[in-house]
């Protein structure tokens, strides 16, 4: 069975700083879902997704954003664990249940390399 896997330290220090937030911690699972959180001064934090076709960020704040991601960790371990792939009505209830955006700067700021 597979495990989450924390990957953060694959990243330089360098490579963990962007656009005024920092990387706190890279999970996968499977190599297939991966879950991330961001930090930055005085504002929320932002927890990044990763799962088939299915990616975005949710905004937490800094004393609940390691419950939420855990919660989210969970729902997209099961998703996945059952499907293998994101199903619409998983995607539109995930999205629902966690304000599920996707800023500007994900595309246009955002230069991490993908370790897989």
């Amino acid at each position: 069975m597979a495990e989450w896997r924390n990957v953060t330290e694959e990243f330089s220090e360098r490579q963990r700083h962007y656009n005024g937030k920092y990387l706190e911690v890279d999970e996968v699972y499977d190599e297939a879902v991966e879950v991330s959180v961001f930090s930055a001064f005085g504002e929320p934090y932002e927890i990044y997704f990763n799962y088939d076709i299915f990616h975005g960020i949710v905004y937490a704040e800094k004393e609940r954003v390691y419950e939420v991601r855990d919660e989210m960790k969970r729902e997209l371990q099961e998703e996945y664990e059952k499907n293998k792939e994101a199903t619409d009505e998983f995607m539109k209830k995930f999205c629902r249940k966690y304000d599920v955006c996707l800023p500007d700067d994900l595309y246009f700021n955002f230069d991490l390399t993908p370790f897989f």
